[in-house]
C-alpha cells in the first residue's frame, strides 16, 4: 500500500491509499495508452504530486506544468510519438511530457548540470522534435515540420502548443498568416490560462476573454443541438449545423479572428477534461487545413499556493510544500531590486522617465514603478521587437524611456535596436537583466551574447556595474545621456564590496581600483568581484596585481589600456560574455595598435552554448572562476 496526496483548494491536505503507482506503468512513449480511462484522473493526481515534490526540491516552472497535466495526457493519448510531432512553445510546461516519455528518473537532477533540462531538447529524447526556450515560436516550427512532412509524402500528425501569452508575440501572427494558406492538416493547440509570466495585456487578451465568457454562444449551441436531437430528423440537422459551424459562430461570438484568417477554430474546451479534449482533437485531425483548438486551463491547478500566486510559481525556487514559501528566502537585495529602487526614484525626480517591459514587470523589477506611475508604465506583452521601436517613438517624442529586459530576450530585437534606436541616436536606456550566466534554464536563457551583438552597433554605449552602488550611478548617468545606452547586470545577489570606490561616471572612462604593477586585470561588471578574488590569490603567490574596473565596454577607455601596457608585464581582460565580439577583442585590438611588449590574456566564456547547471559550477567548468583564472595567469607569467 502507498499513500498519495490529494490536492484541494488549499493545497495537498487529503490522502488516499492505493496499491500501485500508475506512474510505474509509464516507461516510455505511448505507455499512457495502457492506462484504463477510469484511472486518468488518478494518474493526473500522481503526476501533480510528483511534480510538486520534485520541483519543491530543485526549483523550476511549477505553475505552467500543473496547469497542463491533463492537456499533455490528452495529447499523448491522441498522438503516436515519436512518429507524430509535438512542439511546445517556450517549453517550460513540458515536464509532464517528459514524464510520459520515460524520463521520470531524470527528475532527480532536473535543471542541474548534466541532468534533465527544464525545456524540450532533441538530444535528450526523440520525442522532443524541436528545441524551444523563447516564446511565440511553436507555430512557425510546426508549419515547417508540416511542409517537410508533405514534401516527403508523410502522413503523421503535427501539433504545436502555444500559450495565450505567447500570442502577444508578433512571430505567432506571422506564422498564423502563413498557416492559413495550408491545404493539409496542422493542429495548433492554444493553451489559454489567461496568465503568462505576468498578467496578459492587449487586444488578444481581451479577445480571448470575450470567447471565454461568451456563455451565450455556448448555451445557444448546446441548447440548439440538444433540442434538435429530440426530433426525428434532428441528427441530420445537427450534422448540417456542425458543417456550417463557422457561420453559426459568426452570429454569436464577436470577431472570430482565427476563422477570419482562414484557420478553423474549435473550442473553447475544458483543458482539464481529457475525454472532451480527445473528442475535439479527433475532430481537428479530420480537417484538411490549419485548425486551432482553444483549450482553457488553470495555471497552478491542484496546488493552492500556485493557484493563488501563479506569477510567483512561474519559475519557483525550492519551496516548502505545506506553505508554498521558499525554503531559502533571500536575505540580501539582488541587482533587480536595486534597479527597481533606482527606477522609482528616477520617476519621482523626472516626469519624462517612462518604463517599458515585455510581459515581465515582476521579473525585471518594474512592478513598483508601475504601481507608483501607472501612466508612465507600459507592458507591451511578449513583444520585444515592438517594445524597442515603441521606446524609440517615445524618445523621439521627447520622453526618456527605459526598456527593462532579460539579456537573452533582447536578442530578439536586434534589428529594432540598430535600425530604430541607434541610427537615429535616440536616448533609449536598455536595462539588461540576467546578463552573463543564469544557470538552470540553460542555453536558451544564458545572457552571454549581449556585449557582442550590442558592440557591433554604431552609436550604442555599453556599461556594466561592479556593484550595487555603481548600478544606481550608471542608471542616473544613462537617463541624463543624450543617446542610446545599455547597462547590463547579472542575476542574483548584488555585490556589496568596493563601496569606497565610487568616482563619478564619465563617458568612456574606466576606474582604477588597485595599482600595484606586474599584472593588470581589466574586468567588466560582475567579473570585478572575481578580479578581486584573483588578485588575492596572486598576491599570496607573490605577484603584484592591479585591477581596473572597465565600466564601459563601448567606448573602451584607450588611456586605461595604454597605462596598463606601460606599467605591467601582462594585461588580462575579464568578462562574462563569449569571446567573439566581446570586450577582450577590443582590448586586444587596442594593445596591438600600441605595439607594446606587454603580454595579453583574454578571459571569456568560450564561443559555444552553455548548458544548464549551477552558475558557480558552470564558471569552473568553462574556466572563468577565480581559481582557474589565477592558474592561467601564473602559467602565462612563467612562460
Amino acid at each position: 500500500m502507498r499513500t498519495v496526496g490529494i490536492s484541494t483548494k488549499e493545497g495537498r491536505t487529503k490522502e488516499k491509499k492505493v496499491d500501485k503507482m500508475l506512474l510505474d506503468m509509464i516507461k516510455g512513449a505511448n505507455d499512457i495508452k495502457n492506462v484504463d480511462p477510469s484511472d486518468y484522473q488518478e494518474l493526473a493526481q500522481e503526476i501533480r504530486d510528483f511534480l510538486i515534490e520534485k520541483i519543491s526540491r530543485s526549483g523550476g516552472h511549477l505553475g505552467s506544468n500543473l496547469g497542463a497535466v491533463e492537456l499533455t495526457m490528452a495529447l499523448h493519448l491522441f498522438l503516436d510519438l515519436p512518429q507524430d510531432k509535438l512542439i511546445w512553445d517556450v517549453g517550460h510546461q513540458s515536464y509532464t511530457h517528459k514524464l510520459l516519455t520515460g524520463r521520470r528518473e531524470g527528475f532527480e537532477k532536473l535543471r542541474k548540470q548534466g541532468g534533465l533540462s527544464g525545456f524540450p531538447k532533441r538530444k535528450e529524447s526523440e520525442c522532443d522534435c524541436f528545441d524551444t526556450g523563447h516564446s511565440s515560436t511553436s507555430i512557425s516550427a510546426g508549419l515547417g515540420l508540416v511542409k517537410a512532412r508533405d514534401i516527403q509524402g508523410g502522413s503523421n500528425t503535427i501539433v504545436s502548443v502555444i500559450g495565450d501569452g505567447s500570442l502577444t508575440g508578433g512571430m505567432a501572427y506571422e506564422a498564423l498568416n502563413n498557416a492559413a494558406k495550408l491545404e493539409t492538416n496542422f493542429i495548433i493547440v492554444l493553451n489559454d490560462n489567461n496568465m503568462s509570466i505576468s498578467e496578459n495585456v492587449g487586444g488578444m487578451s481581451k479577445y480571448l476573454n470575450n470567447i471565454r465568457t461568451a456563455n451565450a454562444y455556448l448555451d445557444i449551441k448546446e441548447g440548439v443541438y440538444n433540442t434538435l436531437k429530440e426530433i426525428p430528423i434532428g441528427e441530420r440537422v445537427v450534422e448540417g449545423i456542425r458543417k456550417a459551424k463557422s457561420s453559426f459562430k459568426h452570429l454569436v461570438v464577436p470577431g472570430m479572428f482565427f476563422e477570419d484568417m482562414g484557420i478553423t477554430y474549435l473550442g473553447p474546451v475544458d483543458g482539464h477534461n481529457i475525454p472532451a479534449m480527445l473528442k475535439v482533437l479527433q475532430e481537428a485531425k479530420r480537417t484538411r487545413n490549419a485548425v486551432l483548438v482553444h483549450v482553457i486551463t488553470q495555471k497552478g491547478k491542484g496546488f493552492g499556493p500556485a493557484e493563488r500566486h501563479p506569477a510567483r510559481f512561474h519559475g519557483a525556487e525550492p519551496f516548502d510544500i505545506e506553505t508554498g514559501l521558499p525554503t531559502k528566502p533571500r536575505s540580501t537585495a539582488n541587482y533587480t531590486d536595486i534597479f527597481s529602487t533606482v527606477m522609482t526614484k528616477l520617476g519621482a525626480r523626472d516626469e519624462k522617465v517612462v518604463a517599458i517591459t515585455a510581459a515581465m514587470p515582476d521579473g525585471t523589477g518594474l512592478k513598483r514603478f508601475r504601481n507608483m506611475y501607472p501612466d508612465r508604465f507600459f507592458d507591451v506583452g511578449i513583444a520585444e521587437e515592438h517594445a524597442v521601436t515603441f521606446a524609440a517613438g517615445l524618445a523621439a517624442g521627447g520622453l526618456k524611456p527605459v526598456v527593462a529586459v532579460y539579456s537573452s530576450f533582447l536578442q530578439r530585437a536586434y534589428d529594432q535596436i540598430l535600425h530604430d534606436v541607434c541610427i537615429q541616436n535616440l536616448p533609449v536606456v536598455f536595462a539588461i537583466d540576467r546578463a552573463g550566466l543564469v544557470g538552470s534554464d540553460g542555453e536558451t536563457h544564458q545572457g552571454i551574447f549581449d556585449l557582442s551583438y550590442l558592440s557591433s552597433i554604431p552609436n550604442m554605449h555599453i556599461m556594466a556595474p561592479k556593484n550595487k552602488w555603481e548600478l544606481s550611478d550608471m542608471m542616473k548617468f544613462a537617463i541624463s545621456f543624450d543617446g542610446p545606452v545599455a547597462i547590463r547586470y547579472p542575476r542574483g545577489e548584488a555585490y556589496g564590496g568596493l563601496k569606497e570606490y565610487r568616482s563619478p561616471i564619465e563617458l568612456g572612462k574606466a576606474e582604477l581600483l588597485y595599482a600595484e604593477g606586474e599584472i593588470c586585470l581589466m574586468a567588466v561588471g560582475s567579473m570585478v568581484k572575481t578580479a578581486e578574488e584573483v588578485k588575492a590569490l596572486l598576491n599570496r603567490e607573490g605577484y603584484k596585481c592591479s585591477v581596473i574596473n572597465a565600466r564601459f565596454v563601448k567606448p573602451v577607455d584607450l588611456r586605461a589600456v595604454k597605462w596598463a601596457c606601460e606599467n605591467h608585464r601582462l594585461v588580462v581582460s575579464m568578462e562574462e560574455n563569449v569571446a567573439s565580439g566581446g570586450y577582450g577583442e577590443k582590448i586586444r585590438a587596442a594593445i596591438d595598435a600600441l605595439h607594446t611588449e606587454a603580454g595579453f590574456l583574454q578571459i571569456t566564456i568560450p564561443d559555444e552554448y552553455v548548458e544548464h547547471g549551477n552558475v558557480e559550477q558552470l564558471k569552473q567548468e568553462i574556466g572563468i572562476d577565480a581559481g582557474t583564472i589565477a592558474e592561467r595567469i601564473k602559467k602565462e607569467m612563467e612562460s
